[in-house]
């Protein structure tokens, strides 16, 4: 058994931290009709939505310098041209989701009047100005119909990861791990 050459500590726990603030985003969307409109639980789901998706668009950032800083561990065995084109093509796809997702979603809610509180505030970030854009429900089906394509980049991602190490017995997810 050789030694995997692996993400580095930083880019390991940055990209678990933005997975599960992925989840946590497409979760409070997802289940924030099981509380009543106007409620206080309600908004608490809505405002979780919001700051997942903009820590995700913020840990961004150090995952893309880290990853031009440090590159990327050798797969071993190397996979052969066409994967490796597929893999790149993916981690474009996933990281320019990663940009512009929490990006259309904070104009979005901008263009729907709503806020973006400091959590554990009243106070409100100055997203308004953004609000003049577009119109809210050609944004609104935009971010729905962009985060669906999303999901189903981030599956292909995962599937591809578990039958790199199931089926071709190569290093791809422990690198990862």
């Amino acid at each position: 058994m050789h030694a995997t050459a692996r993400y580095s500590r930083a880019q390991r726990a940055l990209h678990w931290i933005s997975l599960l603030l992925v989840v946590l985003a497409y979760l409070s969307i997802e289940f924030r009709g099981e509380f009543e409109r106007g409620s206080a639980l309600r908004a608490a789901v809505v405002q979780t939505h919001f700051w997942a998706g903009l820590l995700v668009w913020l840990l961004v950032w150090p995952r893309l310098w880290l990853r031009a800083k440090l590159g990327v561990p050798p797969i071993t065995p190397a996979p052969g041209r066409l994967t490796a084109l597929g893999a790149s093509a993916v981690h474009v796809a996933l990281y320019a989701f990663l940009l512009a997702q929490p990006l259309l979603g904070l104009v979005t809610a901008a263009a729907d009047g709503k806020e973006l509180l400091i959590p554990f505030t009243s106070i409100a970030l100055p997203i308004q100005a953004l609000g003049g854009l577009a119109d809210v429900e050609t944004l609104e089906e935009l971010h729905e119909t962009v985060g669906n394509v999303f999901y189903f980049v981030i599956g292909l991602h995962a599937v591809a990861a578990i039958l790199h190490h199931a089926l071709r017995g190569d290093d791809t997810l422990r690198r990862m791990l």
